[in-house]
């Protein structure tokens, strides 16, 4: 359930949205049509984004008992403009009625069902210190559709030590305990000298997916997915970017301080 904070800062949020009535024309729950075209277009790396996004935000929608929403209501909550919106939807299939909106009960599934998190998917985590601790026990994972299945440390004093309802087992059991599990996402939170190494046990124990967060770069075969999350290079960006807007602004500066008419 979701604690008052979230709820008060949701309703906040929605009462900015426009809000689109039910019409007798529109059931949630009526199955929404789906184009030959829609299911042979590969959907882009930036719109599977998107989509995480829009899923997000629909189920803060659904929670507060909406279930209709217009194009633009929609793209004004997630933070983009409603033609992107519509064409990231438009990968999907035939959505929404003119004049009335999206029925969010069959679109939320439709996302879910394109992400794959229609059932919970489970996730190995290899690395207990503070960032796999942090990981591990994220309750957003199951919220999103993720079940951590699994824990995995080299470290002795970690084994046996619960996080949630899992217990911390030695990396020497990956192999046999991954290799039960159906298609589940490797997570890796170790330090760099190990990553490479943690990478090549979780492949040989069947992972074809891996969230990286240590600042390291794995060799990988090319059917191999690894998105790579690196917070210190974020943060370094951030830097950049504000350097530039501190750059633009003395310059900004250096040019209303010359008069019109030139130097005196």
């Amino acid at each position: 359930m979701n604690s008052p904070i979230h709820r008060t800062s949701r309703s906040l949020l929605l009462s900015t949205v426009e809000r689109v009535p039910a019409a007798g024309t529109l059931r949630p729950g009526q199955p929404l049509r789906q184009t030959q075209e829609a299911r042979g277009r590969t959907i882009p790396e930036a719109t599977v984004g998107r989509l995480a996004t829009y899923l997000r935000v629909i189920d803060d929608i659904l929670d507060d008992s909406e279930d209709v929403i217009s194009s633009d209501g929609l793209a004004r909550v997630c933070g983009v403009n409603s033609a992107k919106l519509r064409k990231d939807l438009s990968f999907l299939g035939s959505f929404g009625i003119r004049g009335v909106g999206y029925d969010l009960v069959n679109l939320r599934a439709r996302i879910a069902e394109v992400l794959g998190v229609t059932e919970h998917r489970d996730v190995v985590i290899v690395g207990l210190g503070n960032l796999g601790h942090a990981l591990a026990g994220y309750a957003g994972l199951a919220a999103r559709g993720f079940r951590v299945a699994a824990l995995f440390d080299i470290d002795d004093d970690r084994l046996g030590e619960r996080v949630g309802a899992v217990s911390i087992r030695s990396i020497s059991e990956l192999r046999g305990v991954v290799g039960s599990l159906t298609a589940p996402i490797g997570v890796i939170a170790t330090p760099a000298l190990a990553a490479q190494e943690v990478a090549d046990l979780l492949l040989a124990a069947g992972v074809t997916s891996i969230l990286n967060f240590a600042p390291a770069v794995l060799t990988v075969p090319c059917d191999i997915d690894v998105r790579k999350v690196d917070l210190a290079s974020e943060l370094q960006i951030l830097s950049f970017l504000e350097r530039r807007k501190s750059g633009n602004h003395d310059a900004t500066t250096a040019r209303e301080a010359v008069s019109p008419g030139g130097a005196n």
